[in-house]
C-alpha cells in the first residue's frame, strides 16, 4: 500500500467525521497556540528588559542617593556626611582607574505647565556628558551643549510623553514651558523610552517619558531642593572602559565614597550589567516554565488522539479484516493509522500556529504587553505537534495491525 493511498484514506476518514476530528484536534490546536503565545510573551519581556538596562548602560556603574526617612537623614547629616555631591563625582573621576566618563545628575518632582495643560514630572539637572554615557537619544532637536551648560541657559529637553501631551499637533522646539516659577525654552524631545515597571535598586519606578532634562548648572541656580538635608545631587553615572572590571571598579568607588561620607551608608551602587544577567536567568526559567505548561496541553492533545484512534480501530475492525484478507500487510495497516494520527496532528498544528500568531499579535495590539514571535518557537511548537501525533498514534496503529483477519471479518 503506497503512501499516497494511505494519505488519501486518512483524509477521507477525517472528512467523514469532521466534528469528531475537530474535537480531537482541539488539544493540539490550543497546545501549539499556547506554546507560541507564551514564548512570544517571554521573548517580548526579555527584549524590554534588555532595552531598559541598555538605556542605563551595561558598562556603567550607577551611584544613587539612598532613600531615607527624615529621621534617618538627620542622623546621617549629624555624622558629617554631606550626601552625594559634585565633589564626589570629581574624586571618582580623578582617583578611580578605568573611568572613561562621569555624569552627575540632580532630581526633583515638579509641576510642568504649557498653556492650560500641566503634568507632574521628574525634573533632572544633567551635564552634557549624560547623553554620551546613557543610551539616550533625541528624536527632535538637539541636546544640552557645553556652552549652554556654562552659561546656565534656561533651556530644557522634554520626554516623549510630555511632548505628546503638550504639543500633540505642533512643533515643541522653541516653545516655552513653565517649571515651578521658571520659564524654559524647549530645545529638544527625547526618543520614547522603555518603562521601569519595577524598582531596580534605588532607581525609582517611573515613566521616563515624562522626565524633563535641563543643565545641572541651571538646576542648581534656579530650583530649590525638595529638602534642605537632601544631597546636592541624586545620582552619579560612571562609564567604565572595560566591562569585565565592573565589580572591581564598583568596589573601589564604594571605598572612596565611604571615606568621603565618613563611613555613612547613605548611597547605593547599582550595576546594570549584573542586573541584566540576573534578569536574563530569571526570564530563562520563566520561559521554560511557560513552555512546559504549554507542552502539557500538547500531551493532553496527544492522549485525545490516541483515545479517538483506539475507538476508530474498534469501529473499523471489519474493514481492517477485509483489507488484510485481500493482501494488505501489517505494515500497510500500521502505516495507514499512523498517517491518520499524523494528519490530525499536522492539521491541528497548522491551525494552532495561525491561532498562536494571531493571539500574540492581539496581545500586543490590545494590551501594554509586548510580544515578539520567533521562528524557532513556531517551528518547535509545530514539530512537537507532529511528534505527538506519531508517538500517540503508534499504539492504536500497532493494535490495528495485529488484528487477525478472520476474527476481524467476523467482528460485529
Amino acid at each position: 500500500m503506497q503512501l499516497e493511498e494511505n494519505v488519501h484514506i486518512a483524509l477521507h476518514a477525517l472528512l467523514d467525521h469532521k466534528f469528531r476530528s475537530f474535537l480531537t484536534m482541539l488539544g493540539i490546536i490550543f497546545g501549539v497556540a499556547s506554546v507560541i503565545a507564551m514564548l512570544s510573551i517571554g521573548e517580548g519581556a526579555k527584549r524590554e528588559a534588555i532595552a531598559k538596562y541598555q538605556d542605563l548602560g551595561v558598562s556603567n556603574v550607577i551611584v544613587r542617593e539612598k532613600k531615607m526617612t527624615s529621621a534617618e537623614l538627620e542622623e546621617v547629616r549629624s555624622k558629617f556626611s554631606p550626601g552625594l555631591s559634585l565633589s564626589d563625582a570629581a574624586a571618582i573621576m580623578d582617583v578611580v582607574p578605568d573611568v572613561e566618563q562621569i555624569a552627575p545628575q540632580a532630581e526633583k518632582e515638579a509641576e510642568v505647565k504649557f498653556a492650560d495643560k500641566s503634568a507632574r514630572s521628574t525634573v533632572i539637572g544633567i551635564t552634557p556628558t549624560f547623553i554620551k554615557i546613557l543610551n539616550y537619544e533625541t528624536e527632535n532637536g538637539g541636546f544640552i551643549t557645553q556652552e549652554q551648560y556654562d552659561a546656565k541657559a534656561k533651556v530644557c529637553i522634554l520626554g516623549a510623553g510630555l511632548a505628546r501631551l503638550f504639543f500633540p499637533d505642533s512643533d515643541p522646539l522653541g516653545q516655552m514651558v513653565k517649571i515651578e516659577d521658571q520659564w524654559l525654552e524647549v530645545i529638544g524631545v527625547m526618543k520614547p523610552k522603555a518603562l521601569f515597571t519595577e524598582t531596580v535598586g534605588e532607581l525609582s519606578s517611573r515613566d521616563l517619558n515624562n522626565d524633563v532634562y535641563l543643565p545641572l548648572s541651571t538646576f542648581n541656580t534656579r530650583f530649590m531642593k525638595e529638602n534642605v538635608l537632601s544631597s546636592e545631587i541624586q545620582q552619579i553615572t560612571i562609564k567604565v572602559k572595560h566591562s569585565d572590571r565592573l565589580p572591581e571598579t564598583s568596589s573601589l568607588i564604594r571605598s572612596l565614597l565611604h571615606r568621603h561620607h565618613f563611613n555613612n551608608e547613605d548611597f547605593n551602587i547599582v550595576i546594570p550589567y549584573e542586573l541584566l544577567k540576573q534578569e536574563e536567568k530569571e526570564r530563562q526559567i520563566y520561559n521554560i516554565l511557560l513552555g512546559a505548561i504549554a507542552a502539557i496541553s500538547l500531551i493532553v492533545g496527544g492522549i485525545g488522539i490516541m483515545n479517538i484512534m483506539l475507538a476508530t480501530v474498534m469501529e473499523r475492525t471489519r474493514e481492517i479484516g477485509i483489507r488484510r484478507a485481500i493482501g494488505a500487510r501489517k505494515a500497510d495497516i500500521m502505516s495507514q493509522f499512523v498517517t491518520e494520527a499524523v494528519a490530525l496532528s499536522i492539521t491541528g498544528g497548522i491551525i494552532g500556529v495561525i491561532l498562536g500568531v494571531t493571539l500574540s499579535l492581539s496581545i500586543t495590539w490590545f494590551t501594554d504587553v509586548t510580544t515578539y514571535i520567533q521562528l524557532y518557537s513556531v517551528f518547535v511548537a509545530f514539530a512537537f505537534s507532529v511528534l505527538v501525533g506519531i508517538s500517540f498514534g503508534y499504539l492504536p496503529a500497532r493494535n490495528a495491525a495485529n488484528l487477525k483477519p478472520i476474527e476481524s471479518i467476523r467482528y460485529e
